[in-house]
């Protein structure tokens, strides 16, 4: 099975990976994962500002902080995961790409750092419900 892990780094990211190890029939190496984290756009202002290298950096270092602790759990558990990240509506990217992913299944916690709280789900995972072709299992 094709799995694409949505992450942000926030207590429903862990909550999530910890559901997934305790799920044999999703945590398995027989399946292939992408773990993806989208990066919130900087304003045009300060994206001109400091010019199109310091702000590719920027996203890069911003994207590493949240993969990379979830690549090292996953490889904890023998699973070597694929890593992306993009820029923009959280929301929105990460539909997009599981749509274009092909991917068989979406896995993201419930909520997460956005700057909306919702009381029974989190604004990007509304938003991906609603854009999203591919099944989506929401870890709270």
């Amino acid at each position: 099975m094709k799995i694409l892990l949505a992450v942000d780094g926030s207590p429903y990211t862990k909550k999530m990976l910890a559901y997934l190890t305790t799920h044999d029939e999703l945590f398995a190496q027989v399946n292939d994962y992408t773990v993806l984290t989208v990066q919130p756009t900087l304003p045009p202002r300060a994206r001109a500002a400091v010019g199109k290298e310091i702000v590719d950096k920027y996203y890069s270092d911003e994207a590493e902080k949240v993969l990379a602790p979830v690549s090292r759990f996953l490889l904890r558990h023998g699973i070597d995961a694929k890593s992306s990240w993009k820029t923009g509506h959280a929301g929105e990217s990460i539909a997009k790409f599981a749509d274009s992913g092909k991917f068989d299944l979406l896995i993201m916690g419930s909520h997460g750092y956005g700057t909306l709280v919702n009381l029974v789900m989190g604004s990007v995972a509304t938003q991906v419900l609603a854009r999203c072709n591919v099944p989506v299992l929401l870890v709270r």
